[in-house]
Formats: structure tokens, C-alpha cells, sequence
């Protein structure tokens, strides 16, 4: 205990007070469970921090969450390792007890968002069961519905200044310069995934895995429909309508 009191004397006040302000504004907030669903491209990694931060909760990537596992040597992060060093697919039962050991950090305490997981109907029925033993289950699914045609327009026309992070759009956000950095004068790149052969592939193995995962959940009324080849700041308005209903 001591230790940690020292810990928070050279934690600045503003920083102090801003976290606790944060946690008083979350305090009124309702528990939401979401997962969000949509096509590489659809927007749900725009949205997904916006959502975070105005309901207070965590943000589980599965894959984010198995390295972190891995790296703390979790009894769980041990098996993950052991089956990704053998080459193996890491089973459906150990990312759902991964998922359940992170819903129990403080920061997941108003509720999380999913993304990118389930993307089978046996992964949600496996994480269905585990929420139902917690007493909880998920509220609502956030289907970003676009076209496909739509998506490869987005897609292949990224460009992206590596050392800095800086996005770019051929027809949506070009660069002063083709193909060169506005503030460094660098070359820009395209991520392997951004061209259409990569895309299509993508598209084909969501439609055939991921689409039946909608469904499963339709049946349950919990999915809101997202028409995300609207501009960003509309599809935050429609989410915002949404969650709050």
C-alpha cells in the first residue's frame, strides 16, 4: 500500500484531477457490451476510439490481447505460446478465457467493445456462454453494412508516409505532391494489404465467415445497422443514436 502512495505523490495534480473528473463522468454512464462487425475498410477503427471514450470502456483486439498475454506469462498466455510456437491455431476456448481474464481489469468495468472477434458463429456461441455465466451478454452489434465496390475505391486509394503515420486518400485526401509526404517531401507507400487482390480475398473469407456471425446475432435483436459509406462524423452521429436508444 505504501508503495503506491508513494506512486500517486509524483503523479501531477492535473493529471490526478483529470482521471478522477474521468471516473465521476463515467460513473453515470450505462454498461455497454458491444462487438463491432464490418468489412477491413468499413471504418470501425475511426469509430471504435470515439465509442471508447464516450462510454468509459475497454477496447478488446484479440490479437492485441494474446501478445499481451504471451508477454505476461499468463497460465493462459503460456498455452497461446505454446501453440502459436507449434504453428498451431490458438483454439476458440483459449481467446474466450483470454477475453474473460481482460473484462476483469478496472478499465473494463462500464463494459468493452470486441473487434474482430467472433468472426464464427461456434466463437460466438463459445463467448455467448461465457458472458451468460458472468450474468451479462452482449447489448448490441454494430454492423458497418457497405458495399464492396466501395470499399476497394477507399481501400486501394491509401497511401501511407511511413516514418510518421500520415494517411493519405488518391481521391479523398491527396497529397499536395502525387505520391510524396506534404511535410517531408518523402515517398509514400501502399501497405501490401491495400491493393484489390488482397482486398478481395479479405471480403470473400468476411462474407463467407463473418456475415453468418450477423445473423446469428439478428436473431437475438442486438444488431443495429451502420450505413458506413457515410462521412465519418455522420456514422459517429448514427452510432451515438444508436447507443443511446
Amino acid at each position: 500500500m505504501a508503495s503506491s502512495v508513494v506512486d500517486l505523490e509524483n503523479i501531477p495534480s492535473v493529471d490526478m484531477m483529470s482521471e478522477l473528473l474521468r471516473r465521476m463522468k463515467c460513473s453515470t454512464k450505462p454498461d455497454k457490451r458491444l462487438i463491432l462487425v464490418g468489412p477491413p475498410g468499413s471504418g470501425k477503427g475511426t469509430q471504435s476510439p470515439l465509442i471508447k471514450d464516450e462510454y468509459c470502456l475497454c477496447h478488446l483486439a484479440t490479437g492485441d490481447m494474446l501478445r499481451a498475454a504471451v508477454a505476461a506469462k499468463t497460465p493462459l498466455g503460456i498455452k497461446a505460446k505454446e501453440t502459436m510456437e507449434k504453428g498451431e491455431l490458438v483454439s476458440d476456448d483459449l481467446v474466450v478465457g483470454i477475453i474473460d481474464e481482460a473484462m476483469k481489469k478496472p478499465s473494463c468495468h462500464k463494459g468493452f467493445i470486441l473487434d474482430g472477434f467472433p468472426r464464427t458463429v461456434a466463437q460466438a456461441e463459445k463467448l455467448d456462454d461465457m458472458l451468460g455465466k458472468q450474468g451479462t451478454k452482449i447489448d448490441k452489434v454494430l454492423n458497418f453494412a457497405i458495399d464492396d465496390s466501395i470499399l476497394e475505391e477507399r481501400i486501394t486509394g491509401r497511401w501511407i508516409h511511413p516514418s510518421s503515420g500520415r494517411t493519405y486518400h488518391t481521391k479523398f485526401a491527396p497529397p499536395k505532391v502525387l505520391g510524396v509526404d506534404d511535410v517531408t517531401g518523402e515517398p509514400l507507400i501502399q501497405r501490401k494489404d491495400d491493393t484489390a487482390a488482397v482486398l478481395k480475398s479479405r471480403l470473400e473469407a468476411f462474407h463467407k465467415q463473418t456475415e453468418p456471425v450477423i445473423d446469428y446475432y439478428a436473431k437475438k435483436n442486438v444488431v443495429a445497422e451502420l450505413k458506413a459509406e457515410k462521412s465519418p462524423k455522420d456514422v459517429t452521429s448514427d452510432v451515438q443514436k444508436v447507443l443511446s436508444s
